[in-house]
């Protein structure tokens, strides 16, 4: 599980989002709505959708799975000149990421974030920065499938 280590330049998005903590989860009411208006989305770059979280930054000095973060479902596009009414905007910081390729259905996350941050970023030459993670849905995204496969950006800098 070694990621590749990519230089991002800076991204914009438009997309759904909503505040929540992982007790509270909203993710699948707010793609639900989401997928609704995103047809709607001109500009896109990509058919790729984009989960994104927003975490406080001392969120993992103090995990607590009641605290709150900022939840996006959206997409990439080139420009913020036309928003569908209801969506918002979000410009992402380009930044060092490390990119781990998962595949397998949702119950194998948990143990393959575990992984991420528990032992590849304490024993790798990187600490967390705080900046938006994300992960892409591309064409081999299939929700809750065990041969889904998703790209999960995790933003770093060196230690």
């Amino acid at each position: 599980m070694t990621p590749r280590i990519v230089e991002l330049k800076s991204k914009k998005f438009v997309g759904l989002s909503e505040e929540m903590s992982l007790v509270d989860n909203k993710t699948f009411e707010v793609w639900k709505n989401f997928r609704q208006h995103s047809k709607k989305v001109p500009n896109k770059l990509s058919q790729d959708f984009i989960s994104l979280q927003d975490y406080p930054e001392d969120y993992f000095e103090t995990f607590s799975p009641a605290k709150n973060f900022v939840k996006w479902a959206c997409v990439e596009v080139d420009s913020f000149k036309e928003i569908p009414s209801g969506l918002g905007s979000l410009f992402l910081e380009g930044g060092l990421y490390a990119v781990f390729n998962f595949k397998g259905d949702a119950a194998k996350a948990q143990a393959f974030f575990q992984y991420i941050y528990g032992k590849w970023i304490p024993n790798s030459n990187y600490i967390l920065d705080h900046r938006p993670h994300f992960e892409v849905l591309g064409a081999k995204y299939k929700n809750n499938d065990s041969t889904s496969e998703e790209e999960i950006w995790i933003p770093i800098k060196t230690k």
